[in-house]
């Protein structure tokens, strides 16, 4: 028996209202730009100790502290270019699907707690003129990412975020044994960076500036 106009109407408010819950909704910029430009410029930044450690990069004190400081300034300059940017598209395309709102939720209150992690640690080495201790907030870091990345992949279902997941988790475990190792915990954080926040960051951008499918 053929469809009738009705029930094609009705199959169509239904695929419609199910991409909204579901959906094949964009990541915000904001979210694919802080991924992108963290993990690009803190990589190149952990690079740059590396080149100091191995004796290839021999700036003076002050020259060090300004190229430290000049990373977190760029990443912050980015990060206000990219919240205008997304308010802009907000405003005129809305807020996008539950799925990805719930996505975008998860990795920013991971972001979140983090922040509250580096209180934590920070005082802690601070008070007890222990550097180590500090090095431990790299591997909770990473262990918090890793929980945020399962939820957005229980909510997304792609491949690459269960991959981040695991690739967080590792390099968490990693990290916390290998404190007392700086070559080696320099080295797992640098790769981390690229793979686990700047890749994941470049799928989200390309996620985020590929056409919008329309809507009805």
């Amino acid at each position: 028996m053929p469809d009738t106009p009705l029930d094609r109407t009705a199959q169509t408010d239904l695929a419609f209202l199910r991409s909204i819950v579901e959906g094949r909704g964009r990541p915000p910029i904001t979210l694919a730009i802080c991924y992108l430009a963290g993990g690009v410029l803190y990589g190149l930044q952990c690079l740059f100790h590396i080149g100091q450690m191995l004796g290839w990069v021999n700036w003076p004190g002050l020259a060090s502290l300004i190229f430290v400081i000049a990373i977190t300034v760029s990443f912050l300059a980015i990060l206000v270019w990219a919240i205008r940017r997304d308010r802009r598209e907000e405003a005129t395309s809305g807020r996008g699907t539950l799925a990805s709102r719930a996505m975008s939720a998860g990795l920013s209150g991971a972001g979140m707690a983090n922040a509250a992690m580096v209180v934590i640690f920070a005082v802690g080495a601070m008070r007890d003129h222990d550097f180590a201790q500090w090095l431990y907030y790299p591997a909770v870091a990473f262990g918090l990412q890793s929980a945020a990345w399962y939820a957005a992949w229980n909510l997304r279902r792609k491949r690459w975020m269960l991959v981040t997941c695991i690739g967080h988790w590792i390099t968490a475990a990693m990290l916390g044994l290998t404190v007392r190792e700086p070559a080696i915990y320099l080295g797992i954080c640098t790769f981390a960076l690229f793979a686990l926040f700047g890749y994941p960051g470049w799928i989200m951008y390309r996620e985020a500036r590929a056409p919008q499918p329309e809507e009805r």
